[in-house]
């Protein structure tokens, strides 16, 4: 992509390159030590190619190209979840993580009034195991939802985890319907007979009264990384570093750029991090809520507007330099609940950030666990205990990661519409999670 700027249009040149004074290297941007020789993956050589040809790349195009570019991108064809993998999720340490989302999911339903539809759309699935542990809440509840229609819609664009999704999700004995060039690229049932879709993008995904998840989704996002400089904002770019041919460096763009639209006027760090691409999918939400109704409840780690540098890598569980070996790491930076906050603003309620650890307290993970427990051997017992310390935590998962959701106002503050003719009168009560869960 050619680097254009106000005031400094066109690709940068070479010569333009050339006077680029190079920002900070390793501790400050890079996570990880970096190793003795530079391994030249596929995607390094690609993203050489393509530097050579238009010049520096946003921090924002090279999490783009190594993530989810469709020939070498890190998502496409891997499964990195897992001991085995790169990274691990609260999924996938306690099942118990994944009961107390769908109880949250069932009492939101309840809280706006019980409608006919429910559709639970899950934004990047992982292997499947948080919708399996929903899916097993709402069998278990089955009388609380027997008038309801559910459906499944889960937006993936990894080949890799999609294929890992549905032999989690579904059944066996139905054969799944694939179609590569629809909207809806595969279709099945799940083992407990509900109907489920794949999809690519959020937009295709059906509008209705629909209930929303993002865990672990928004902080692999595009970010543009943004330096103040006495000279004003200046955007971080990565070029190749003139001193070793197949190894790159970051470096600061000469003249404003335009991401920096998305900076807040009254902006006090001194080094801010952006996602366009959050923004767009935050008001897409909203849009869809303010319509027809539901929720969205996003679980990430993040801050409220108050870090500056988080961009780094993850490999073999273990932090990785963003710069070494492009392709075979995740890269992620906190998610800036703040802004998905101003995004979501005029359209919807937002609640939240709340810690992980309060969140599960609240959702009742203490009475949960004393159940499992009573019921549980040995073994079973430890592995129960260990993934409950891992959540809750204050120095592992605990206050790490953050819940932040999106309601419709009337949810908060009573009902400002007419209800549809199938739906009960809902009551405005508190929401689950954010205060003490009440059953009524």
């Amino acid at each position: 992509m050619s680097v254009l700027a106000r005031g400094c249009l066109g690709p940068l040149c070479a010569a333009a390159r050339a006077v680029i004074p190079c920002l900070w290297r390793g501790k400050y941007f890079s996570s990880g030590r970096e190793p003795a020789e530079t391994q030249v993956t596929p995607m390094l050589r690609h993203l050489i190619y393509k530097i050579k040809a238009t010049g520096p790349i946003t921090v924002a195009e090279y999490m783009k190209e190594v993530l989810t570019n469709p020939a070498k991108g890190y998502y496409v064809y891997r499964d990195m979840l897992g001991e085995k993998g790169d990274f691990i999720t609260s999924p996938e340490i306690s099942q118990i993580f994944g009961e107390l989302l769908g109880i949250w999911f069932i009492s939101e339903w309840m809280a706006t009034g019980k409608n006919a539809a429910f559709q639970l759309v899950e934004l990047g699935p992982g292997r499947g195991t948080l919708a399996g542990d929903i899916l097993r809440v709402f069998s278990q509840l089955g009388s609380v939802l027997k008038n309801c229609d559910i459906s499944i819609h889960l937006v993936e664009v990894s080949r890799k985890l999609s294929e890992i999704q549905a032999l989690t999700l579904t059944e066996e004995k139905i054969p799944l319907e694939r179609n590569a060039g629809s909207p809806v690229y595969m279709k099945g049932v799940t083992k407990s007979g509900i109907p489920i879709s794949w999809y690519r993008d959020l937009h295709d995904v059906p509008k209705g009264h629909s209930f929303y998840l993002a865990h672990e989704f928004f902080d692999v996002l595009p970010v543009h990384k943004f330096q103040k400089t006495p000279q004003g904002w200046r955007e971080v770019f990565i070029d190749i570093d003139p001193q070793v041919s197949d190894k790159l460096r970051f470096v600061l763009a000469p003249c404003v750029t335009p991401a920096e639209v998305f900076i807040q006027r009254d902006e006090m760090r001194d080094h801010v991090e952006v996602c366009p691409e959050a923004g767009i999918i935050v008001q897409e939400l909203s849009q869809r809520i303010a319509l027809t109704g539901g929720a969205a409840l996003i679980a990430d780690y993040g801050h409220d507007g108050t870090k500056t540098d988080t961009f780094r890598g993850f490999c073999g569980h273990k932090l990785h330099d963003v710069l070494t070996a492009p392709g075979t790491a995740d890269l992620t930076a906190d998610v800036d609940f703040s802004y998905l906050r101003r995004m979501a603003e005029g359209q919807v309620a937002s609640l939240g950030p709340i810690r992980q650890q309060m969140f599960l307290k609240n959702m009742g993970i203490d009475v949960r666990l004393k159940v499992l427990l009573d019921k549980s051997d040995e073994p079973a017992r430890q592995q129960l205990l260990q993934g409950y310390d891992m959540l809750m935590n204050p120095k592992k998962m605990g206050e790490r990661f953050n819940f932040f959701a999106l309601l419709p106002h009337q949810r908060l503050h009573g009902r400002s519409h007419p209800m549809n003719a199938c739906q009960s009168k809902p009551s405005v009560s508190p929401v689950a999670g954010f205060g003490e869960l009440a059953w009524r």
